[in-house]
């Protein structure tokens, strides 16, 4: 007898709950719902709620679209790190999942292959290939996680954050003169901005480890 339903029907629609209602809102019985079918048919596709939590995690990161190979490792590390990036943010309500479940497929290693591949030809060692892959999936995470996984996700998210910064500024005062200046630069800027300055940071330090310029470290 043919399956009626696959494992990528089951993701997809355990996705969309959690876009639309958030992780609380995600339960066999409203996944069953969504799927027009009874709670107990699910169990023939997952064991349980972390089995789906799972898959939900896999979903959005199969979903990366990985930019085609070019002639510029920095570019291509640039364009997988933006692509990471940005489909975590179309599903901010999946980011703790994406954080927290290890997913096993595959498919789901596709983009963080090609992020090693695109590291390997800056010229680094094996010890700092492994520590900029972390680096800039740490850049990624981190950034999507403080923008989005907090009580500022929504679609004015970078409204809500300078008003956020404005506070903070007020706050800081001639007491933290620093903070309070950083503040003001926050209100002018964009957490896309933000990110891409970052990583822009982060790329010109991994490019000069692979040229050899290592800089001394007490």
């Amino acid at each position: 007898m043919r399956a009626r339903f696959t494992v990528s029907d089951i993701a997809t629609a355990a996705l969309e709950i959690v876009d639309r209602d958030g992780l609380s809102g995600l339960s066999m019985r409203s996944l069953a719902g969504s799927l027009g079918t009874g709670p107990m048919t699910l169990y023939n596709y997952v064991r349980d709620r972390g089995e789906l939590e799972e898959l939900v995690a896999e979903a959005v990161i199969t979903e990366v679209k990985v930019p085609v190979k070019s002639d510029n490792w920095c570019s291509d590390v640039r364009a997988i790190a933006l692509a990471m990036w940005e489909t975590l943010r179309r599903h901010p309500n999946a980011i703790p999942l994406v954080l927290t479940r290890r997913t096993v497929s595959a498919s789901s290693y596709l983009a963080a292959d090609r992020l090693i591949a695109a590291l390997t030809r800056a010229g680094l060692d094996a010890e700092d290939l492994l520590a900029s892959f972390r680096a800039v999936l740490g850049l990624v995470m981190g950034s999507a996680q403080a923008e989005l996984a907090g009580p500022l996700a929504g679609p004015g998210r970078d409204r809500e954050q300078v008003a956020v910064a404005a506070r903070i500024g007020r706050l800081a005062g001639e007491e933290h003169p620093h903070i309070a200046a950083l503040s003001q630069v926050s209100q002018q800027s964009t957490a896309a901005a933000d990110f891409e300055r970052g990583l822009n940071i982060l790329l010109v330090g991994i490019e000069s480890l692979g040229s050899g310029q290592r800089p001394a470290l007490d």
